[in-house]
């Protein structure tokens, strides 16, 4: 394998917890979290298109009448995931909201690898898999379990029932992340061009929320997204959707260079890390959350985890 390729899978992962992050600032400007997912997937699906064509890849859309429908539903779990990070961080944190994703992350495609669900091989159950398991369960525990959000100025204040909700919504966002994945890779297979299919997913998505806002803007359940502040927003934050199609772009061509386990656990490390410097320096506005001796055991048992699930 060569060291360029893993330091890229490292990077891809530290684009997605800046995604999640930056997301907030557009948020802000926008005031729904709906509106902010909308134009951010908006903004992913227009460079992944421009770079389709700039490719030619686009021809492959000429096979879309032959596709089963299922396998086009893949970018459903972005909006689901996108939306999630913008209602957590600023209630959990950087590095919880990000460990809960991952640990969902890494149940899920343990699940799907174990019963061989849509089209991946089936894999045997070993030693590797039950202690990095545990080591990742572990260390998710012990990070929630330290001082709540709502100790740290400006955090929101939650309730005990309120905190399983959000832990509840973390963990399902992060497990969609794997579902997509496997998804698309069916698709894949029968496109063959990830670039057609990173377009095609983010397409879905931001049909998808878009629909979902209007929906809740007619329900008077969500406010009407504003347009004018976004010319006051830092430059930085319309970098999510830029991180997003990197993300998805980056494991398509990855994935088959170094294959899915390295590929995995890369980015999960490289999630976790980001997500700890966000948090400890209080980078994008966040409030900042000290890197105790508790939160290091939990993240280090993180770390450990998704190494040994995937390598051991």
């Amino acid at each position: 394998m060569h060291t360029a390729l893993l330091a890229v899978a490292l990077l891809v992962g530290c684009l997605l917890a800046v995604q999640a992050s930056v997301n907030l600032q557009l948020n802000t400007a926008v005031g729904t979290p709906y509106g902010a997912s909308t134009i951010q997937l908006g903004v992913a699906t227009g460079l992944l298109t421009a770079l389709a064509v700039a490719a030619g890849a686009l021809g492959a859309l000429d096979k879309l009448p032959d596709v089963e429908t299922w396998h086009l539903l893949g970018g459903l779990a972005s909006p689901l995931y996108i939306t999630s990070g913008i209602l957590l961080i600023p209630r959990l944190g950087a590095l919880a909201t990000i460990g809960l994703f991952v640990t969902g992350q890494m149940f899920c495609s343990l699940v799907l690898d174990l019963f061989g669900l849509f089209g991946l091989d089936k894999q045997a159950l070993n030693p590797g898999i039950v202690l990095g398991a545990l080591a990742v369960l572990a260390g998710i525990v012990v990070i929630i379990k330290g001082p709540k959000a709502a100790a740290v100025p400006g955090a929101a204040k939650i309730s005990p029932m309120g905190r399983v909700g959000w832990y509840t919504l973390a963990l399902v966002a992060g497990a969609a992340l794997p579902v997509q994945g496997a998804v698309n890779a069916e698709l894949r297979k029968e496109l063959d061009s990830p670039l057609t299919v990173a377009v095609i997913s983010f397409a879905v998505a931001t049909l998808t929320i878009a629909v979902v806002l209007l929906v809740l803007y007619a329900t008077s359940r969500t406010p009407k997204p504003k347009v004018a502040p976004l010319g006051k927003m830092p430059w930085w934050g319309w970098l999510g959707g830029a991180c997003a199609a990197a993300y998805v772009t980056g494991t398509f061509l990855l994935i088959p260079a170094i294959g899915a386990a390295v590929t995995i656990a890369l980015t999960a490390t490289g999630q976790q890390l980001t997500s700890a410097l966000i948090d400890h320096r209080g980078l994008f506005r966040l409030p900042q959350r000290a890197l105790t001796s508790r939160r290091l055991t939990g993240l280090s048992l993180l770390l450990v985890g998704s190494v040994t699930i995937q390598f051991v």
